[in-house]
C-alpha cells in the first residue's frame, strides 16, 4: 500500500477530493490517504494557512494530491501554493494541454506542454516600499535554476516522444534576466541534439497561441510568463476546469489542477472534479500504476466523450455526485 498526502483545500476542494477518492478506491488501488488540511479555513484555527504538518507529511510521503486553495488577492497570506513550491523545492510546474473529445473548443489538435520554472522570478515575492505612491518588486533569474529547468524540459521532451523545445522569453526587453534564462536554455540545448531547439518572445506566443497552437510542443519559460501561458493555453482545451497540473522537485511531487477553488459554489453539488481526476491519473503513474492511471484516463474521456452525464460547465446538468458514479460505473465496465 502507498501512502499519499491529501490535501483537500477549501471551497470546493473537499468536495472534488471525496469525488477523486472514491473513484481511485473503486479502481482497487491501495492507497493510504494521509489527510492533510489547508488554506483559509485552517488559517483562521491554526494561525497559518500552511502548517508545518503538511510540509512535513509531504516530505515523508514524497508524492501528494492536492486540491484548490483560496488565495486572497491583494492582502492576506502568500499563495499556498507558492510556498509549497520553495519549502518543497518544486522546481518544475509541468501542464499538458490537449483537447479532449467531447469538449468544443475553437481549435482541434492541441497537444502541447507548459514546462514553468517554479521557484524565482517575481514570484520570490522580494518587495518593498520606496514610498506612498511607489512599490518595487525584484526579478531574479539565475543560471542554475534556468539551467535546471531547462534540462528538465528536454528530459520530458525525450521521455515523452517529443520533438521541440520552445524556450520563451521576454529578452529583447529584459536583456540580462531573461537573456540569462535564454542562454541556459541554449547551452542545454546542445545536450539534446535529437530535439529541435526554438525560441520565441512570450507576446509573440500569445498571439500565435490564438492562431495557431497546433504547431506548439513543448513550452520552458520562467515563472510569471509560465502562470499565465498555461491559463491561455487551458483556454485552448475548453478552460481551467478540464486543465492538469504537477509540480515536480528532486525528492517530491505534488499533483494539483490548475483552478481555484470556487466559493461561490461550495457545497452546492456542482464542482467538476475532471482537472483534478487527470492529475490523479498522472499520480498514479508516477507511483507505478501505470495500468489503473490508463483505466482512470479511459474513463473519464469516455463518460465526456459520451456527453450524457456532464457538469454544468462542461455544458450539462449533473450533479458532482452524479458524475462521479458515471465514471465509476465506466471504470467496472473497463476493468
Amino acid at each position: 500500500m502507498t501512502t499519499v498526502t491529501l490535501v483537500p483545500g477549501d471551497g470546493i476542494g473537499p468536495e472534488i477530493s471525496e469525488s477523486v477518492t472514491r473513484i481511485i478506491d473503486s479502481l482497487g488501488v491501495k492507497i493510504d490517504w494521509d489527510v492533510q488540511t489547508a488554506g483559509a479555513d485552517v488559517a483562521e484555527k491554526e494561525g497559518t494557512p500552511l502548517p508545518q504538518r503538511v510540509i512535513d507529511s509531504i516530505k515523508k510521503n514524497k508524492v501528494a494530491l492536492k486540491a484548490p486553495v483560496t488565495t486572497p488577492i491583494g492582502k492576506g497570506f502568500r499563495s499556498v501554493n507558492v510556498a509549497l513550491r520553495k519549502e518543497l523545492d518544486l522546481y518544475a510546474n509541468v501542464r499538458p494541454c490537449k483537447n479532449i473529445e467531447g469538449i468544443k473548443t475553437p481549435f482541434d489538435g492541441v497537444n502541447l506542454v507548459v514546462v514553468r520554472e517554479n521557484t524565482e522570478d517575481l514570484y520570490a515575492g522580494v518587495e518593498r516600499k520606496v514610498s506612498d505612491d511607489c512599490a518595487e518588486s525584484i526579478k531574479t533569474i539565475t543560471r542554475g535554476a534556468s539551467t535546471r529547468i531547462a534540462k528538465y524540459a528536454f528530459e520530458y521532451a525525450l521521455n515523452n516522444s517529443r520533438k521541440t523545445v520552445w524556450a520563451v522569453s521576454k529578452a529583447n526587453i529584459c536583456k540580462l534576466s531573461d537573456g540569462l534564462f535564454l542562454e541556459c536554455c541554449r547551452e542545454v540545448a546542445k545536450e539534446y541534439p535529437q530535439i529541435e531547439y526554438k525560441e520565441i518572445l512570450v507576446d509573440n506566443l500569445c498571439m500565435q497561441l490564438v492562431q495557431n497552437p497546433q504547431k506548439f510542443d513543448v513550452l520552458v519559460l520562467p515563472n510569471l510568463y509560465g502562470d499565465i501561458v498555461s491559463d491561455l493555453t487551458a483556454g485552448l482545451i475548453g478552460g481551467l476546469g478540464v486543465a492538469q497540473g504537477a509540480n515536480i522537485g528532486k525528492e517530491c511531487a505534488v499533483f494539483e489542477p490548475v483552478h481555484g477553488s470556487a466559493p461561490d459554489i461550495k457545497g452546492q453539488n456542482k464542482a467538476n472534479p475532471t482537472a483534478l481526476l487527470l492529475c490523479a491519473v498522472n499520480m498514479l503513474k508516477h507511483i507505478g500504476e501505470t495500468e489503473k492511471a490508463q483505466i482512470l484516463e479511459s474513463a473519464v474521456l469516455k463518460v465526456i466523450a459520451d456527453g450524457k452525464v456532464l457538469t454544468a460547465d462542461l455544458g450539462g446538468s449533473a450533479t458532482t455526485d452524479e458524475y462521479t458514479n458515471a465514471i465509476i460505473d465506466c471504470i467496472k465496465l473497463l476493468s
